[in-house]
């Protein structure tokens, strides 16, 4: 027992960590390899232990005793000892189950004509693994026993992802050892001096989540997900990856604008020419050594059981590198074709990897584990990313509003309450009270946003919005030609707004902590000025529930929430004070 010693270890596999404890830090990076940050709020820290944590950790080297040692060296009180045996039993399941290249053979089909198929190994550490597999029902029609080889299966090597996917689903992480192929070489290089002028940094912490995805390009290398926040330079990231690999490049954003703020970052910061890079969306489906794509267009059909046509871009050409930006946004029928192409290196890139479905492990068995991860606040100290406060400001109902409310079914409570009207007047208070802000109103409900753009005279951006014009209005916004935007969901993801520095989200989806990390994520840029970040939420309603779990993910990454008691606009002017505030 060590009672300066930062860390709680306790039976439920949970962790927690005294901030104040004098090796909090030093402890805190020793447990990111391995552990899930649940919350952090002001005092103590809470990680959980997870198989998927523990796997991540050792798909990339950290092994059980590595761990264990960890907690041992930081635990106030001893660890217990079912922790410890639990550990090593999760860790010694991967590796367990190994894929390994395979052979050629020829098929002939019933016209007589011979293709040839590609088969891969998988090989059991025991018989009664073995035996556990074959026994599996769902994955036993992929596998076929290999007599040659001892505890031994072969797999078409176009199941390879389906199979990691299922056993991992059964708790059998799959240690991938067929090397990748290289695809289409390709000249790319980052320029020292940016087509705008600008000596081009690249930060070390870009270079080494770079770095770590890449490996030594051996088995085992090549394919992971990196985790960064918001306004740290993910798109940066993924340009250094092609320069480091020099191949052709398949890069699948969240929507058209940004494939063309992609586009618009290769160009300004790489060597490729305009001739060498294409769109593929609704409006342009040109491929070229670099093609830029939307999820909905891969995931477009023409009938509702009917094939996804544009699913032929991933084998049009030998890429050599596969992007995901906002990979957590994965679209479940692209998670098959990811499936399918195991053998082309491929990179996640994303805030977090939330996902309300529960549907982390896709991520990990078919894209990769996470190789790179970096708190939002470590960022924030170094000026990375921008300071942000959160304040969320609480209004009661009109009157008028309350019966209607009490008798509405869950579904139509939620947008009784996030259409609170007033709430239109409160958000215009705020843009008055920050005249030096560039601001961001963001919500749900189309209706809601109309009223306000229209209260404010300005702009809005929603799905209906044709891209020329939205193109338009965001590089207003850049330029500074509009200070105040109101956006709908579609600008959630991947759009870069540097100088926004004050959000209003006047109201959100149902409680995603994912939505909830983006929308911040609008005003996280690097600025001089504090970023500011208003929720405004109906008290006594679902709302409150529902955004309590919104917040949970920024409580995570370290942020407090100021809240506010609206009974009038002095009320605001607690958003100001230093000291966390509930103005009941």
């Amino acid at each position: 027992m060590n009672l300066e010693n930062p860390l709680i270890v306790q039976g439920d596999r949970s962790l927690l960590l005294d901030v104040h404890a004098p090796l909090a830090e030093e402890c805190r990076n020793a447990l990111i390899p391995f552990a899930e940050l649940e919350k952090s709020p002001e005092h103590l820290h809470t990680y959980r232990l997870s198989p998927l944590s523990l796997w991540n950790a050792a798909s990339v080297g950290f092994s059980a005793d590595d761990a264990v040692a960890v907690l041992q060296k930081y635990a106030r009180y001893d660890v217990p000892q079912s922790v410890c045996v639990w550990i090593k039993e999760i860790v010694s399941r991967f590796g367990k189950l190994t894929l390994l290249p395979g052979f050629e053979k020829e098929v002939k089909s019933e016209k007589g004509e011979v293709s040839i198929e590609q088969y891969l190994y998988l090989t059991a550490a025991s018989d009664p693994i073995y035996k556990e597999i074959l026994s599996n029902p769902i994955v036993k029609k992929y596998l076929c026993a290999c007599d040659e080889l001892p505890r031994c299966f072969m797999l078409k090597l176009t199941d390879r992802g389906t199979i990691k996917q299922l056993l991992l689903q059964s708790g059998w992480p799959v240690k991938d050892e067929v090397p990748l192929v290289d695809g289409e070489p390709l000249d790319v290089s980052l320029r020292p001096v940016t087509a705008g002028g600008k000596n081009l940094v690249i930060r070390e912490y870009q270079k080494s989540s770079a770095a770590a995805l890449i490996g030594d390009k051996g088995p085992g290398t090549g394919f992971g997900t990196i985790v960064l926040p918001c306004g740290a330079g993910k798109t940066v990231v993924g340009m250094t990856i092609m320069d480091m690999l020099k191949t052709s490049t398949l890069i699948i954003t969240t929507n058209i604008s940004a494939v063309h703020q992609w586009i618009g970052e290769l160009l300004d910061k790489t060597t490729l020419t305009a001739d060498q890079i294409a769109e593929y969306t609704g409006g342009s489906k040109e491929i070229k050594p670099v093609t830029v794509a939307t999820y909905q267009i891969l995931t477009w059909r023409p009938e509702k059981d009917g094939p996804y046509p544009h699913f032929s871009i991933f084998h049009e050409r030998h890429w050599g590198l596969i992007i995901y930006d906002e990979v957590h946004m994965l679209p479940a029928p692209v998670f098959r074709v990811v499936a399918e192409l195991q053998a082309v290196r491929r990179v996640g890139l994303t805030a977090t990897l939330v996902r309300e479905d529960g549907c982390e492990g896709y991520v990990f068995s078919l894209v990769g584990p996470k190789r790179y991860d970096v708190p939002w606040k470590e960022l924030e100290r170094d000026h990375w990313i921008a300071t942000a406060e959160c304040i969320e400001v609480r209004l009661d109902l009109p009157v008028g509003r309350e019966v209607e409310y009490a008798v509405a079914g869950q579904r139509e409570k939620h947008r009784i309450a996030s259409e609170n009207p007033e709430k239109n007047e409160v958000a215009r208070q705020i843009i008055e009270r920050y005249p030096e802000d560039k601001i961001l109103v963001i919500g749900q409900y189309l209706s809601q946003l109309n009223d306000i753009a229209k209260m404010l005279g300005a702009p809005i951006i929603t799905g209906k919005t044709p891209n020329a014009e939205r193109d338009k209005i965001y590089a207003d916004f850049r330029a500074g030609k509009i200070r105040v935007l109101v956006v709908s969901k579609v600008a959630n993801f991947a759009i870069d707004l540097p100088d926004a520095s004050l959000a209003i989200q006047v109201s959100g989806t149902f409680g995603s902590r994912q939505e909830e990390a983006q929308r911040l994520g609008r005003i996280l840029r690097p600025k001089e000025r504090t970023s500011r970040f208003f929720t405004l939420i109906t008290r006594n309603t679902v709302e409150e529930e529902f955004g309590s779990n919104r917040q949970k993910f920024l409580a995570e990454q370290g942020y407090s929430y100021k809240i506010v008691r609206y009974t009038d606009e002095s009320s605001l002017e607690q958003a100001d004070c230093t000291d966390f505030l509930l103005g009941y």
